[in-house]
């Protein structure tokens, strides 16, 4: 498998338009600065959680 990495803001001027598109949003601006926040999509709520590891895990 491989991984891919997301650019970060300083090199998104160099990024194709169609790529400029897909919205980017900052995990800890989403959870208000802790390391859970609730997302909710079609009438369900997930929880998205920062580990101490700095990695994402969403959960229903």
């Amino acid at each position: 498998m491989t991984l891919q990495s997301i650019p970060d803001f300083q090199t998104a001027d160099r990024l194709s338009s169609s790529a400029q598109d897909i919205p980017v949003h900052r995990a800890k601006e989403l959870t208000g600065g802790g390391s859970l926040a609730q997302i909710e999509l079609d009438g369900k709520v997930y929880a998205l959680r920062i580990t101490r590891a700095g990695k994402l895990i969403l959960t229903k």
